[in-house]
């Protein structure tokens, strides 16, 4: 089976950018009560499967597969960035939402492209200052649509550039994060810190390095999350990982350990056993499907990942 990750999602996903556009889709996520299914946990889905659709027709999806929430990719919305979505237009996707039984969970994929050219740890003071601004209309684009959490993966757009050490990287990511907390706190946002792999990004590979950043800015606006996919460069067992840090993980990201979607029959002992650890811990916030093998389409991605969920939910229940 092929591995898919970050990189060679963006290398494919940059083939279908240049088609689309806010005009094509009604734009806003929304609040809704939550489906009385039985679920042990809130379940999302990442929309970027899906983003050759109208926004209109992804809620549907999203909903009718199980789901109460979306985690939106930006740039699957945009032309240049998300300053294009007006406030009607951002109410009409809340309508949308709303309609399909779902809600803005939050937003992931916070830097890539469009709009093009950022880069949050760069030297050079101008680029990196048009970075942290954009992450400030995007924490009031998350807050507009509902939304409660920012991902900070993007890690084109945060690895060491021009002869920067690892330890100055990560002095600029933290400075970046205490410029616009604030702002996160009014908007009731939390911009989380994601550990990736260290064949995407240098900079922040473990949990142990994204609690660093989160400690050095010291805002509650600003913590971290787990992503079972990028867990490659931790040393500790995941289920160790989640009791560990459970105070400071706000999401969780689920997909296959090789970025496609995981079937029923694949299933690990490991898997459940964060699964198992997470109800013990009576995990309330949300988990959602990622996934970078966009193949089987979206709506098939979305069903057959439900299912895998409640397959784990009667394994630990």
């Amino acid at each position: 089976m092929k591995h898919y990750n970050r990189r060679d999602f963006l290398k494919a996903s940059a083939l279908a950018l240049g088609s689309l556009s806010v005009a094509g889709i009604p734009v806003s996520c929304g609040r809704s009560q939550q489906k009385d299914d039985g679920s042990i946990f809130k379940y999302g889905f990442c929309n970027e499967s899906m983003q050759d659709l109208s926004w209109a027709k992804q809620c549907e999806i999203i909903g009718n597969a199980g789901y109460t929430g979306v985690e939106i990719a930006p740039f699957t919305l945009v032309e240049k960035g998300v300053e294009e979505i007006g406030a009607g237009e951002r109410k009409q996707m809340v309508r949308d939402m709303k309609n399909a039984g779902i809600q803005c969970l939050g937003l992931h994929w916070l830097l890539s492209p469009p709009p093009k050219g950022l880069h949050f740890t760069t030297p050079e003071d101008r680029l990196r200052q048009r970075s942290v601004d954009y992450l400030d209309a995007l924490v009031d684009f998350c807050g507009d649509l509902g939304g409660k959490v920012m991902i900070f993966g993007s890690p084109g757009q945060r690895s060491t550039t021009q002869g920067l050490t690892v330890e100055e990287a990560m002095n600029y990511f933290a400075d970046g994060l205490a410029q616009v907390a604030d702002h996160a706190r009014e908007r009731e946002v939390k911009i989380l810190v994601e550990p990736l792999s260290s064949d995407q990004t240098d900079v922040v590979n473990t949990l142990d390095d994204a609690m660093k950043i989160v400690n050095q800015v010291d805002h509650p606006a600003i913590s971290t999350m787990f992503d079972f996919h990028n867990t490659v460069d931790e040393t500790e067992p995941m289920h160790e990982l989640i009791r560990k840090y459970y105070d400071h993980i706000h999401h969780i990201q689920f997909q296959d350990m090789d970025g496609t979607l995981m079937n029923t029959n694949e299933i690990t002992p490991e898997f459940v056993k964060v699964f198992e650890v997470l109800k013990k811990l009576n995990y309330d916030k949300w988990i959602s499907v990622e996934v970078f093998d966009f193949s089987p389409g979206g709506e098939k991605i979305a069903e057959e990942s439900m299912k895998t969920f409640k397959e784990i939910e009667k394994r630990i229940g």
